[in-house]
């Protein structure tokens, strides 16, 4: 994910890659709303997040191991109307859309339609070239794996954010802005997060499938396990299709807030243009984990990480579109992460059904404010406040 700084350029924000409870659900897929009491350590900590004035609004969703979701918000949805932040509101979840791109991937693996360890050239003949950059070299494995050595598209966009808010970019022109720049090395030689590797992904689904990458998403992931507030925006589909807090991003450091709600998510795509609820982000990852997207010989190819911590945070590693986390109480918590202008997603999950989704309604400036949200999930999981 590209690293936070104060001037906001379209390079900087671009995709990047969690008390007491009022509550009369039984169901164990029910959701609960939080009161905010001094009890409620997550409720508490989303207000100190959106009361020092870092970000506007702030939403989390925290699933139990009984499968029961506490939805948290803070804040405001909307700096001018001081609207309440809905429950549970849509947002946009930026690269959080990898890991769905891989499961169809390797769901397509298990149907003998791809192999993992087949060079990409396999399925887009001649569409990889350029300096130091050959499709023939370049397995699926490392472009979910991002050991591709593939240059990001997003470094070479231009221009405010301003500027780009309501263009349209296809796949085919995310990959040519790609291609103008040089391999980063050698296929297999390191780790490095770059989205034209889901970009490339994306292409791949459907030219084998010959469908969109939005309708096998949506068929194969989406519908199948029921999640009811996710979905891959249609082309030039600039808003949202429920209730969702404002978001806001500040250009430059002494700039204005400015309202980026309504934008163009083509320059996502594949790489991360979706839209979710916390919760329906949370039932994702219970599910992928819980063996109900891929079968196990694929499952476990996802959860083959390598180190990721340089460009990520502490501890991490990634899989196949997946990020192992070690927790404060022990043990690993599995997701992913998401930034997009205006909204930055961070989640994770465990092998026994626990789950947490936090967003915030403007991207972080510093790493401090970045780690703070990043505590909020470990908060969610552990019930240990690290923040300070």
């Amino acid at each position: 994910m590209p690293a936070h700084h104060r001037t906001m350029t379209v390079a900087a924000v671009l995709v990047a890659a969690t008390g007491l409870l009022l509550s009369t659900a039984t169901a164990g897929n029910a959701t609960t709303v939080a009161t905010s009491t001094r009890h409620d350590r997550v409720q508490h900590a989303l207000t100190d997040l959106a009361d020092d004035g870092r970000f506007p609004g702030t939403l989390a969703a925290v699933r139990g191991e009984n499968g029961r979701t506490r939805n948290y918000v803070a804040g405001v949805a909307d700096l001018t109307t001081h609207a309440p932040v809905p429950v549970d509101g849509l947002v946009r979840i930026g690269s959080n859309t990898k890991p769905f791109v891989s499961v169809v991937v390797l769901q397509l693996v298990d149907e003998g339609k791809i192999v993992l360890d087949a060079p990409i050239e396999t399925y887009l003949p001649g569409r990889l070239r350029g300096d130091g950059i050959d499709g023939r070299r370049i397995t699926v494995r490392q472009l979910l794996q991002h050991t591709s050595g593939l240059p990001d598209y997003v470094d070479g966009l231009s221009g405010t954010f301003a500027e780009l808010q309501h263009t349209y970019f296809s796949p085919d022109d995310l990959l040519r802005q790609a291609l103008t720049e040089p391999a980063r090395f050698a296929p297999g030689a390191r780790w490095e997060y770059s989205n034209t590797n889901y970009v490339v992904a994306g292409l791949m689904i459907e030219k084998v499938t010959g469908n969109s990458v939005r309708s096998e998403i949506t068929n194969r992931v989406i519908r199948r396990i029921g999640l009811r507030h996710t979905y891959f925006p249609a082309p030039r589909e600039e808003g949202f299709r429920g209730p969702h807090p404002h978001s806001y991003l500040q250009e430059t450091e002494d700039s204005p807030l400015l309202d980026v709600t309504v934008l163009d998510p083509s320059w996502g795509w594949a790489a991360g243009a979706m839209i979710a609820s916390p919760s329906d982000v949370n039932r994702f990852f219970v599910a992928l984990l819980d063996g109900k997207l891929l079968k196990p010989a694929q499952l476990r190819q996802m959860r083959a990480t390598v180190d990721a911590a340089s460009g990520l945070w502490p501890g991490a590693r990634y899989g196949l579109g997946l990020i192992s986390t070690p927790l404060s109480c022990g043990g690993l918590a599995w997701g992913h992460g998401g930034d997009i202008p205006g909204y930055e997603t961070r989640n994770a999950a465990t092998d026994d059904g626990r789950a947490v989704t936090v967003a915030v309604t403007a991207p972080p400036t510093t790493e401090e404010s970045a780690e703070e949200v990043r505590a909020v999930v470990d908060l969610g999981l552990c019930g240990q406040d690290r923040r300070h």
